[in-house]
This record gives C-alpha cells, structure tokens and sequence, in this order.
C-alpha cells in the first residue's frame, strides 16, 4: 500500500553548484550525500517539512540520470512513493498491467529498497517505489 509521497527527484548537471543553491532556496542545508554506484548516480537529500527532496548528479555517461539530462536537461526527474511492503505492491501493480523497470526491489540511497515503474505505463511520469530497509 501506498503510504506517502517520500520525496521528489530533481536531475542536476553538477551537485557542487546545485546544492548550494537549493540549500539558500529552501533554507535548510543538504543533510546527506551518497553515491549509488549500481545506478550510475551521487544523491544529495534535503529534509523540507515530512517530505524529502533528492537531486541527482551522473557519475558515467550510461547512467539512466545521464541520459535523462541529455534527453530533457535538468529538472524534475521522479516522484518516490513509500510503500509498505514494496514486494507486495511490485506484485500488486504488474497484475494491474503497470510495466514496471524493476520487477523486483534494488537497494537505494538512504537506506531504501527501491523499484521504478516505467513512465509509458504511468501517464510518463517516473515512479518509484520505495521501502525503509530493516
């Protein structure tokens, strides 16, 4: 089941200028950074009320956020949803016909188990899925 919005993700040329700048935007500084080598991607979160925002950086040029950023530029990338049991609800939505990129959940940043649902099944918005890990 789907519990909150956990957070937004936003696709950045280079965290040295973009965290800066969204720490004076929101007022608040970046309180984690984290690489995520699977993905191809460096993280940076920010803590705004009960929901997060994330920027990401390509750290190589096949990353899925790289090819984003040569498609669209920068901008708003994703929209994370917690859920509660994240194996139950990739099940639940591939027998509802979502397409989903991941059929089963992948370790995160911040500590998540994740799973995206691919934006043509979506009205082509980015989903992700994701679950505190225990």
């Amino acid at each position: 089941m789907i519990k909150k919005i956990e957070h937004l993700g936003i696709a950045v040329k280079d965290l040295s200028v973009s965290i800066p700048l969204y720490e004076k935007l929101f007022q608040t500084p970046c309180y984690k950074t984290e690489e995520v080598s699977s993905e191809g991607v460096k993280t940076a979160f920010f803590q705004i009320g009960d929901s997060k925002i994330e920027l990401l950086e390509a750290t190589n040029s096949d990353s899925p956020i790289a090819k984003f950023l040569e498609k669209r530029g920068a901008g708003f990338h994703h929209v994370a949803f917690e859920v509660t049991e994240i194996d139950a609800e990739i099940a639940r939505l591939s027998e509802e016909g979502f397409q989903l990129i991941h059929t089963s959940p992948k370790d995160g940043a911040d500590n998540k188990r994740i799973a995206f649902l691919h934006p043509k099944s979506t009205d082509s918005l980015l989903v992700e899925l994701c679950q505190e890990k225990n």
